[in-house]
């Protein structure tokens, strides 16, 4: 009698298990069709993005509203073909000059020594609307392009009267107004108490640079005396 009842409870509890097993098989099996259609939703809904993006851009295209993306590689020469190549270079020449880091940009000090030495001083928060005026990557400084479309701006009649910019266009002794650019026939016609000439300017900054030469040669005899005298106590 025993036996047989513990054999009934036996077979009971297999089939429990069993039972067990198949729910557990349904409940992973469902999960699993769940996860399969969300992927494939995720998939569908970022490609439906990537299409309509493209569509949106090709209408803004076809309706003349599409913002040029820029070239890889800045020429400009090609990019900003109202200048002559001589204006460029004299643009070139002057960004060069006050890009004292050698790094490709004017930051907001070089642009503050820039403006000093064309005897137009400006404020910390002039400089920074100088900047902002033409930061297309919003980097806080001045890249040669930017730098360009001071020039490009000052020329064709989109900087304010009272714009920083247009006062370091006028002092900057480039006078696009000779050839190539449209509308600057009288560009240059308000230039006041502009330097005689690049030249000045140029020679005071080779003179500050030669003056911090100097004081670095001078540190430098300082070390050495230091370290001979020095060398000279612990013997």
């Amino acid at each position: 009698m025993a036996s047989e009842e513990l054999a009934q409870k036996l077979q009971r509890r297999l089939q429990l298990e069993e039972s067990g097993a198949a729910a557990e098989g349904e409940v992973e099996a469902v999960k699993g069709a769940v996860e399969d259609v969300e992927e494939r939703s995720c998939l569908t809904a970022s490609a439906g993005a990537e299409l309509s993006a493209k569509l949106c851009r090709r209408q803004d295209i076809n309706e003349g509203a599409a913002q040029p993306r820029r070239a890889a590689v800045f020429n400009p020469y090609t990019e900003f073909k109202e200048f002559s190549r001589r204006q460029i270079k004299d643009m070139e020449r002057m960004f060069r000059l006050y890009d004292s880091g050698r790094d490709g940009y004017i930051d907001l000090m070089e642009l503050k020594l820039m403006m000093e030495k064309l005897g137009a001083p400006q404020t910390h928060l002039g400089l920074k609307n100088m900047i902002k005026e033409v930061d297309e990557d919003f980097d806080g400084k001045l890249s040669f392009r930017e730098f360009l479309l001071i020039f490009h701006k000052a020329a064709a009649g989109e900087l304010e009267e009272d714009s920083g910019l247009l006062t370091l266009a006028k002092l900057s002794e480039i006078d696009v107004s000779i050839e190539g650019v449209k509308g600057a026939k009288n560009f240059f016609e308000a230039k006041a108490q502009a330097l005689s000439s690049a030249s000045k300017f140029e020679a005071e900054i080779k003179a500050e640079q030669d003056e911090r030469k100097r004081e670095e040669e001078e540190r430098k005899h300082r070390r050495a005396a230091f370290r001979e005298l020095k060398s000279a106590f612990t013997q």
